[in-house]
């Protein structure tokens, strides 16, 4: 670490001369201090992520600076565990408080927990309705899906998971004693409940609760005859791993995705994170190569209005705000919070969990950019939302701010927004 941590600054410091910057000029321009950079060049500091990708822009290095810092290898997925072979229980104690737990079949029966697996068993606990009235329960299910994906917005992910695990087994139960003209229908609300399940998984930090349930929206969607989510589960995987931090991963998985001939819309979402990962590695043209790919697959993207929506559903222009973060990725702060203030105006008020998410990156992108104050006041503003929805997700993001903030901790607002940014970190990380 300390042999990479010499090469990026005797790097730094030779694209710097040649550039004709001063030490004290570099850091005006990427906001970061003369005697910080000081020590990144002599290699008494290790160089963050962020700050290899300011100066590769300003330096107009293409990436060469943030590939010097060594990759921090992931823990790598684990196959999907067997549908049959593995179960979730959850568990609710007398004072509120809940935790899922995974566990095997075996190890789930011999704890006298029958009652959870009761519905497998030849004599299920819910009687099926007659094939008219099964159409009518997939209406149902629709609108129940509708309003949790609401509730989602407003209440932490954890809230929302017990009524979507209920969902889904009780509408692949009644799917399986439904008649044709309905079997698949109930089957495919019933994929799309799962697939929301891992969403909601990951948004508290369970990423491999997240892989299961997506395995299982792929099996509920095979039985119902719709190929798209097993692709679909490709993007969902990525995402995981842009989260991880794999980015070799999570651009290996787009790929398979957008190569693949799914819908539009999982093409366009597949190409989005591409050009994440490949913004993450500096490298713009691909990036914005891949940006226009997502705009142009999203644009042809005709919505069934029976199926939710796959992916995001509260952005306006989610290319745009892809955009905005990819920006940000590449070094280009300033413009990413152009971007993102534009974007983040027209998310609807109800949706907490969004809105949270994307005010905390415009902060970030405001921060990175100079303007301290100004990332104080969105960040401020914002946490109130991060804390009632307690997404892990936003838990990265919110470290990241920390850490940038922390160069400016003689700032008044940076010190009075300190503590509530504390409170939602250690929120966010233990959802």
């Amino acid at each position: 670490m300390l042999e990479d941590t010499c090469d990026f600054g005797r790097e730094l410091r030779r694209r710097r001369l040649h550039a004709e910057l001063s030490l004290e000029q570099l850091g005006q321009r990427v906001h970061y201090s003369k005697s910080q950079l000081s020590k990144v060049e002599r290699g008494l500091k290790r160089p963050t992520l962020e700050l290899a990708r300011l100066c590769d822009t300003q330096l107009k290095a293409d990436g060469a600076l943030a590939g010097l810092l060594p990759v921090t290898p992931s823990r790598p997925p684990q196959d999907s565990p067997d549908h049959d072979s593995e179960v979730w229980l959850m568990h609710v104690d007398k004072d509120g408080s809940s935790s899922i737990r995974r566990m095997t079949r075996r190890r789930a029966m011999s704890a006298g927990a029958m009652s959870a697996l009761a519905l497998q068993s030849g004599n299920a606990l819910v009687q099926p309705p007659p094939d008219e009235a099964a159409a009518t329960v997939a209406d149902a299910a629709r609108l129940i899906f509708d309003q949790l994906r609401h509730l989602g917005q407003s209440s932490g992910p954890a809230g929302v998971l017990p009524a979507l695990t209920a969902q889904t087994h009780s509408l692949e139960r009644l799917a399986g004693h439904a008649g044709p003209r309905t079997r698949r229908d109930l089957l495919l609300i019933a994929s799309r409940y799962a697939e929301y399940a891992g969403w909601m998984a990951q948004e508290c930090g369970k990423d491999s609760m997240a892989r299961w349930w997506t395995a299982r929206a792929v099996r509920l969607a095979d039985a119902g005859d719709d190929p798209d989510i097993a692709t679909y589960a490709y993007v969902r995987h990525s995402l995981i791993s842009l989260y991880r931090g794999d980015i070799s991963d999570a651009g290996r998985l787009a790929e398979r995705a957008l190569r693949s001939d799914a819908s539009s819309r999982i093409r366009g979402l597949a190409a989005q994170h591409l050009a994440q990962s490949a913004a993450v590695a500096g490298d713009h043209t691909a990036c914005m190569r891949n940006l226009d790919r997502a705009r142009a697959l999203l644009a042809r993207d005709v919505a069934d209005p029976g199926q939710p929506v796959l992916g995001a559903s509260h952005l306006p222009d989610v290319v745009a705000m892809f955009t905005g973060w990819c920006l940000y990725d590449l070094g280009r702060p300033a413009e990413a919070a152009d971007l993102l203030d534009r974007e983040t105006a027209r998310i609807p008020t109800h949706a907490f969990r969004t809105r949270g998410r994307y005010n905390i990156r415009r902060a970030l992108a405001h921060a990175a950019a100079g303007e301290v104050d100004h990332a104080c006041e969105i960040a401020g503003n914002a946490l109130t939302s991060v804390r009632l929805t307690c997404s892990a997700t936003v838990a990265a993001d919110l470290r990241r701010l920390s850490h940038t903030l922390a160069r400016h901790r003689g700032r008044a607002a940076v010190r009075a927004l300190a503590p509530d940014l504390a409170v939602a970190i250690t929120c966010t990380s233990a959802s």
